[in-house]
């Protein structure tokens, strides 16, 4: 790959701060109340869902163009779950696309499963963890 950009970014722990190199993200972190917590402060599978979300609509909107495919109208919301998985914790991601009812049935499922196809986080993920495609 040739890179075109690289992020960096530091962290001390699940209980701590994440600071990127340019400190344009600088955020305090904490486990979720669910994980015994206090929840005063992010965590990792909330900024793993907020990049993912955002550079799935990304590519969808990189793809309907493609496609000749109106997509402005459409949201992504990426719901990160973590859990045992029999050898210590693993991933798991729900990804619901709302479409405009301009895009339900087959165009929108096609839409959608291009955008999966060409997105690099579903890329990354992809035979890494379960990841499910919710069109709403």
């Amino acid at each position: 790959m040739d890179a075109l950009y690289t992020a960096a970014a530091t962290a001390n722990g699940r209980e701590g701060r994440a600071v990127s190199s340019d400190g344009q993200l600088d955020l305090p972190l904490a486990m979720p109340p669910a994980l015994g917590g206090s929840g005063k402060g992010t965590n990792p599978e909330q900024l793993f869902a907020a990049g993912y979300a955002a550079c799935f609509a990304s590519a969808m909107a990189s793809v309907g163009r493609e496609m000749r495919i109106d997509t402005k109208d459409a949201s992504v919301t990426a719901e990160v779950s973590i859990g045992k998985d029999g050898g210590g914790f693993g991933l798991a991601v729900v990804m619901r696309v709302e479409l405009p009812d301009s895009l339900a049935g087959e165009t929108g499922r096609k839409l959608v499963e291009a955008t999966h196809a060409y997105c690099p986080y579903s890329k990354a993920t992809r035979g890494n963890i379960d990841v499910e495609l919710v069109i709403e």
